[in-house]
């Protein structure tokens, strides 16, 4: 992003308060830096939020002055840190925009457009689009409606049907003068925005409208404080005891009245109809406390409206509201909600147990008490004992050794399992007794969709990578990576998630944002890495005897990476040539992707005795010990590999087409610093010149190399199992605190690495 400067003067002050929206900030604030007009400021409140979102804040406000971050020292919630953000701006207009909403392309431009156009009126209402994890996007109801106003002014008893737009702040801007002149400041509890809009449109002297989309408005699956159900709802009638009282105040405003009290008794039904705010046994309190204010508030001559609201007459509604009849408003309103809920549960239940013994077994265990000391593991599909939950399972042996932990394997990888480890069998009888009763659930990929998280039970999903391509939902875009994949299931899935085991702050936001459900990030490293801060160089030396390497010789470990858009294992370099170019003191060690079978290529190099091919070893923590350089494309090991501090060079001659199809969250060829580890090549010759020129261990190398480890390794240390353990097992959080990066020391390099001469050949080539 490059650095821009801000006028003395902007005319828009963009106020966002923020709170808990790691996942969705970046895109928050890049939706209003990447605008056209650049005329504006961004006022950003961090609301006390105990997420990375303060950080964040600080880094964009380092790269760009018009981004002025304020820090509270305590939660006050968004209205007051709305009001906050009131009070710095500097702009003309302030613009209140919720920090997991973005506003579209042109949008600035189009609203500094209507404000000259328009003589700086006091407001203008704003067109918005309502935008769904799933893709969709649905226009507003008011389109039509600011189309029809043109570039008129007018004021709200002139115009009254524009008091039915959609009653928030962030659809409008607001004259700076105007506002803080009024002295207009957010009240306490939710649905603030109703009382603030309504009192702000019947003081405004001018009012325009803009038909332009600006603002799109995001739909959170999960996350979104109006959508918790609970007695906070209950504000809804103290705000619009507010705004009735400041009605009683203004005569003149009589004739808003019935329209404002109609606004009122539909917002009060709107909102008891939805389960995720009202839950069932708080209806009957809630309609009782509606009916109580619709009748103290009903004007003389009110006419009920006509339409209805969820396919039920607005006019019964309301009747039924003013005699205070709950029973009769259930019957009517809920009865095929009921219905239908029951319905969708007998086939849920149908699916998840279905009619195989083996789910009649299932359903018999889910009815036995879960085992305190079960810990059940998992790894890459049952594919054995390995990568985070592997390291959790020893460091768990050892801190707390009563525990019992039995892995799960898939059928004919029996044999894979290391002596004294209990395991079953996936979808074997005792394996659905194992899934049903224990207490934690560890796996780096999800469970089958058939298993039932019990309530009582834990599940840390510990992923197994950093990701630079796109992941969960954002996959979406992408058909390659789409491809024969359920994002609904999938997110039913990871609805079973308690914790999400992370690495660094970018997985944090990322995982958070594409995988939209209510678990909980743990900041602890991957315990996966743990060995590269533990090992000596007795523990390197004897890793690379096991491997057959030679002292003084430079290993390049090349793990390239799967392509979703390609069937197979499909060689991007020329192995032999390049061991060639390189010389007798070079080894090169090779490792496909575990989802490809044996490759004929690499098994005829092999036969021909130039390379021994390994490609099942099964710690590739212990290649990246034995070697002195990586080369890899795409793959998160580069990551991992990061945390030796060694040199990590990028070979991605499909770089179009990779980022094209699977989609990438930063473009590792761009060269600067946090994104690109190391020295980059696309094509077979420039491979072979990092190397040959010692480019791929040079300054430049080197300086690229901190800056993406300061980025990414920031929370492997050493020691993320202990506090995976102490904190799942044991209820300690963050024992023992993350080391500083300056204060870890990573696993001894090897070798500092040979000579490369001019011409060279017979490099030998170990797959791995």
């Amino acid at each position: 992003m490059p650095v821009a400067h801000r006028s003395t003067s902007p005319r828009i002050s963009v106020v966002v308060p923020v709170y808990r929206v790691q996942g969705y900030l970046r895109a928050c604030l890049d939706s209003i830096l990447e605008q056209s007009y650049t005329n504006f400021e961004i006022v950003a409140v961090d609301d006390r939020s105990p997420d990375s979102c303060g950080q964040i804040l600080d880094e964009y406000a380092a790269r760009d002055d018009r981004v002025r971050p304020i820090h509270l020292e305590e939660n006050q919630g968004i209205g007051k840190a709305r009001d906050a953000g009131a009070l710095k701006a500097c702009g003309d207009y302030i613009f209140f925009l919720d920090s997991d909403d973005t506003i579209a392309s042109g949008a600035l431009a189009a609203i500094a457009d209507r404000l000259d156009v328009t003589g700086d009126p006091d407001i203008v209402i704003l067109n918005h689009v309502r935008t769904y994890w799933t893709n969709k996007v649905e226009a507003s109801q008011a389109g039509e409606m600011l189309a029809a106003a043109g570039t008129d002014v007018f004021t709200a008893l002139e115009r009254p049907e524009y008091l039915n737009a959609f009653a928030v702040v962030w659809n409008r801007v607001y004259r700076r003068e105007f506002y803080v002149g009024n002295e207009f400041t957010f009240t306490d509890g939710l649905y603030e925005d109703a009382l603030m809009v309504y009192k702000t449109m019947l003081v405004a002297e001018r009012i325009a409208c803009l038909d332009h989309v600006c603002v799109e408005y995001r739909q959170r699956r999960q996350g979104n404080s109006m959508r918790t159900p609970g007695r906070k709802h209950f504000w809804i009638f103290e705000q619009y005891e507010r705004l009735f009282a400041f009605l009683d105040e203004r005569p003149h405003l009589d004739p808003v009245r019935p329209l404002l009290f109609e606004r009122m008794a539909h917002h009060f039904l709107f909102t008891l109809g939805r389960e995720d705010r009202i839950p069932s046994a708080l209806r009957a309190e809630y309609f009782k406390l509606a009916t109580t204010q619709y009748k103290r508030l009903k004007p003389k001559g009110f006419v009920k409206p006509e339409g209805d609201l969820r396919g039920v007459s607005l006019a019964l509604q309301f009747d039924l509201l003013e005699r205070g009849s709950y029973a009769a408003y259930a019957a009517v309103n809920f009865a095929d909600l009921t219905r239908q809920r029951v319905a969708s549960r007998l086939v849920k239940a149908k699916n998840r147990i279905g009619k195989q013994a083996y789910h009649r077994l299932y359903k018999l265990y889910l009815r036995r008490p879960i085992d305190p000391n079960l810990v059940v593991f998992s790894a890459y599909w049952n594919r054995g004992v390995a990568c985070n939950p592997a390291a959790i399972y020893h460091k768990m042996k050892e801190l707390v050794p009563h525990l019992k932990g039995v892995w799960v394997v898939r059928a004919g990888d029996e044999d894979k399992i290391p002596q004294g480890i209990d395991f079953v069998v996936a979808r074997s009888p005792r394996y659905w007794e194992v899934m049903a009763r224990a207490k934690y659930l560890i796996n780096n990929v999800n469970f089958a969709n058939e298993i039932i998280k019990r309530p009582g039970q834990i599940h840390l999903q510990t992923h197994h990578g950093t990701p630079l391509k796109q992941m969960g939902i954002d996959q979406q875009r992408f058909p390659a990576a789409a491809k024969n994949m359920s994002f609904h299931r999938m997110l039913e899935r990871v609805d079973k998630w308690d914790y999400s085991l992370t690495s660094n702050l970018h997985s944090t936001e990322i995982w958070e944002r594409v995988y939209p459900c209510a678990f909980e990030a743990l900041e602890y490293g991957y315990p996966r890495n743990d060995v590269f801060f533990h090992s000596t160089a007795e523990d390197v030396a004897r890793v690379r005897g096991e491997l057959g390497l030679a002292d003084g010789t430079t290993a390049i470990l090349y793990a390239p990476t799967v392509r979703d858009y390609q069937k197979g294992f499909v060689p991007r370099l020329d192995l032999e040539r390049f061991c060639r170019e390189l010389g007798d003191n070079h080894v090169v060690l090779v490792r496909t992707h575990y989802f490809y079978e044996a490759d004929p290529q690499l098994k005829d190099l092999q036969e021909r005795g130039l390379i021994k091919d390994v490609s099942q070893y099964p710690v590739v923590e212990d290649l990246c010990l034995a070697a002195d350089v990586l080369i890899t494309d795409y793959s998160s090991i580069m990551f991992d590999y990061a945390c030796l501090d060694r040199p990590i060079v990028s070979y991605v001659d499909d770089w179009e087409v990779y980022s094209k199809a699977r989609g990438v969250y930063f473009d590792l060829l761009s060269g600067k610093p946090g994104e690109t580890p190391g020295s980059t090549a696309t094509d077979e010759d420039s491979l072979i010149s990092v190397f040959r020129s010692g480019a791929w261990k040079g300054a430049k190398a080197n300086e690229l190399r901190a800056a993406f480890r300061k980025r990414f390794v920031q929370f492997d240390d050493g020691y993320a199992a202990e506090r995976v353990v102490r904190r799942l097992f044991l209820g300690q959080d963050n024992t023992p605190a993350v080391l500083p990066l300056a204060e870890r020391t990573p696993a001894p390099a090897p070798t500092a690495g040979g000579r490369i001469p001019a011409q060279s050949s017979g490099t030998k080539l170990i797959g791995a």
